[in-house]
């Protein structure tokens, strides 16, 4: 199996910033040598693939640093070449992933799941839309028809949403807290918002319900499935109470009801209290993926 990492672009932020980003590192350092596995730098979408899923205005002010004061706010990360060069790489390894997942069945993007990211604005410490980017690659190119995002990150996955409204050939499937940012929600093809502490046996008898109905509503040549660290009952930012063992069973359901279709995936967030936790969350879905 192919694993896509982006750590060696971390960003250099201020201090105290609460975005872990050591845990792309450490998750990479974990999987040096997991039997199986394949590591792969990704390369970098051009402003051509970007443009099939973002405006070119918001592409070209990302790149040039012409974001607006508001604008970064809304980012939440501070404007650097690092964060495009990142963000292309992140695209880039989903959209890579995505390629392997078709050869081998399954494959994963050791970062991604930037879910926030609208056609024409970043927010939620997303720049671009990795999703949308690599299911709009790979349709373009005539590999797929039909693509099915399975996003189980805590929160809605608004941009990807609103990027794909109106088009029956990119299915969004979001299970996320009902209560958590983004305060306003966008209509996914189908949304399951859950209240607070919402815990494993509740969880995952929803997360069935969901993947049952999106399999049959989309009818999918490709899954994206967007798992997230941050259903976590430890995450400072998640508000639901799922334990890892939880999150690992969430992750075998995802991949047993998608068996015999494509899946890459992306880890999207993680902010718990310990970040070993965050880590050891992305590292069962990635050791998940690899028992498929």
């Amino acid at each position: 199996m192919k694993a896509f990492y982006c750590d060696t672009f971390v960003l250099p932020l201020p201090d105290g910033h609460r975005f872990p980003m050591q845990k792309y590192r450490l998750l990479r350092e974990a999987l040096l040598d997991e039997p199986g596995l394949t590591l792969a730098l990704p390369e970098p979408v051009d402003d051509e693939t970007l443009a099939r899923a973002h405006t070119l205005n918001y592409i070209q002010r990302a790149s040039r640093g012409q974001l607006s004061a508001q604008e970064v706010r809304e980012l939440g990360f501070p404007w650097s070449p690092q964060l495009v060069e990142r963000s292309r790489r992140s695209a880039g390894a989903t959209l890579q992933a995505a390629r392997a997942a078709l050869e081998e069945g399954v494959a994963v993007n050791l970062a991604g799941g930037t879910h926030h990211a609208f056609a024409d604005r970043g927010a939620g410490f997303c720049l671009f839309n990795d999703s949308a980017i690599a299911a709009r690659a790979l349709q373009a190119e005539g590999l797929v028809e039909r693509v099915l995002v399975v996003d189980t990150d805590v929160h809605q996955g608004n941009g990807t949403a609103a990027i794909a409204a109106g088009d029956e050939s990119l299915f969004t499937f979001s299970i996320h807290g009902q209560h958590n940012y983004p305060l306003r929600k966008e209509e996914s093809d189908l949304d399951l918002g859950l209240p607070d502490q919402t815990a494993d046996e509740d969880y995952l008898t929803a997360l069935e319900r969901g993947l049952d109905e999106a399999l049959k509503r989309s009818r999918p040549d490709l899954v994206l499935f967007v798992s997230g660290a941050d259903p976590f009952e430890g995450d400072r930012l998640g508000r639901l109470k799922l334990t890892r063992p939880g999150l690992r069973r969430r992750d075998e359901l995802v991949l047993q009801r998608c068996q015999g279709l494509p899946v890459a995936i992306s880890m999207a967030g993680g902010y718990a209290h310990d970040l070993a936790d965050t880590v050891a969350i992305h590292l069962q879905t990635v050791k998940a993926a690899l028992a498929r």
